[in-house]
């Protein structure tokens, strides 16, 4: 495991500082309306404030960089604080449409709604209240988000509003693949393409260029991201299907318990006998830690877990080799190569 690189903390501490002056804006203009507007705007201050590596903004401010941006400057900040509320957003409700109680070790948004419902002795069904207050939450997030670039210019709304848009439905294919239970490892590498390849690295790293007037390097920061994007997500899935609840802040075996679409199960599925299917059948239904811990040993083999952490390393080669095609600006390029170690050895 890589630390954390100084590439992406300075970035980090800058956003939070910037977030945090957000928010307290943002509550004293609507406490004074109403003080249960405190609610909403609180928990997601909370939730923002409450932990997340800050990816997506480093990729931002490093393709503004990259673009022959001002390092020292503010004119990225907007932006990679948008980026930031943009995956509070698609958080909230991704909590919501899984039914997880836990992010980051603390309650998920509809959680501490549902305790608030039970504290208040309010009337209807607290499960329903919750859901609601919480799908508002993410909504609120959303517009606030939209806020930050509101005088930007028609080439960073056009990366802005594709970024929206491919989000969206990267999470309806993720949805919808989860529901059917039948996604291939082909299917599970679209859903990555669609949605956490650009969502997470590709288009944030286009979006700092458009700001610095470089939107011409989109297919080159394209050809970084893809690759790149591709390997977050395995890893990502190798984190949801092993990773330490105490350093995720999540269940062990969460996606298991979910039955979400990954490469992984898919590679475990494609290879397994018929007493292992059988084990692996059991993905996304009422499954018990034991249950867990088959299925994770069915994973280890039949080789998937192998096969994925190959396919993530050969993936990072590719993002590496094409840094060579963009700028060096400023330390650009070794803030890229550090940022791709990062994001595929993590362990949070």
């Amino acid at each position: 495991m890589n630390p954390v690189p100084s590439q992406l903390t300075d970035v980090a501490s800058r956003v939070d500082l910037a977030l945090a002056g957000i928010f307290e804006e943002e509550r004293a203009i609507w406490h004074q309306l109403d003080p249960a507007l405190d609610a909403p705007l609180g928990d997601l201050a909370d939730f923002v404030a409450g932990g997340g590596k800050r990816i997506r903004p480093a990729y931002c401010h490093w393709g503004y960089i990259t673009g022959g941006g001002d390092p020292d400057g503010a004119d990225s900040l907007a932006a990679c604080c948008a980026v930031e509320l943009l995956q509070a957003f698609a958080l909230v409700h991704d909590d919501v449409m899984d039914g997880s109680p836990i992010r980051r070790g603390n309650p998920t948004v509809w959680a501490r709604f549902i305790a608030r419902h039970h504290a208040g002795g309010w009337q209807g069904e607290d499960r329903r209240f919750g859901e609601a207050a919480a799908i508002l939450v993410g909504d609120i997030a959303m517009v606030m988000a939209d806020r930050q670039l509101g005088g930007a210019d028609p080439e960073v709304h056009r990366v802005w509003d594709t970024l929206r848009t491919e989000l969206n439905m990267g999470q309806y294919l993720d949805v919808i693949g989860t529901a059917r239970g039948d996604v291939t490892a082909d299917g599970a590498r679209s859903i990555m393409r669609h949605k956490t390849a650009g969502y997470t690295i590709i288009r944030p790293l286009q979006l700092g260029a458009a700001l610095a007037g470089r939107s011409e390097l989109d297919h080159d920061l394209a050809a970084h991201g893809m690759p790149l994007g591709i390997a977050f997500q395995l890893r990502d899935d190798m984190l949801g299907a092993f990773g330490d609840t105490a350093k995720t802040g999540k269940p062990v075996g969460d996606d298991l318990r979910e039955g979400k679409p990954t490469v992984l199960l898919a590679l475990a599925r494609d290879a397994a006998s018929a007493s292992q299917l059988g084990v692996l059948d059991r993905v996304g239904g009422e499954i018990t830690d034991a249950d867990i811990a088959e299925i994770q040993q069915v994973m280890l083999d039949t080789g998937a877990v192998t096969a994925s952490e190959q396919e993530t390393e050969q993936l990072l080669a590719e993002a590496m080799a094409a840094i060579e095609a963009l700028p060096d600006v400023n330390g650009s390029r070794e803030a890229l190569r550090s940022l791709a170690n990062y994001v595929v050895e993590r362990d949070v």
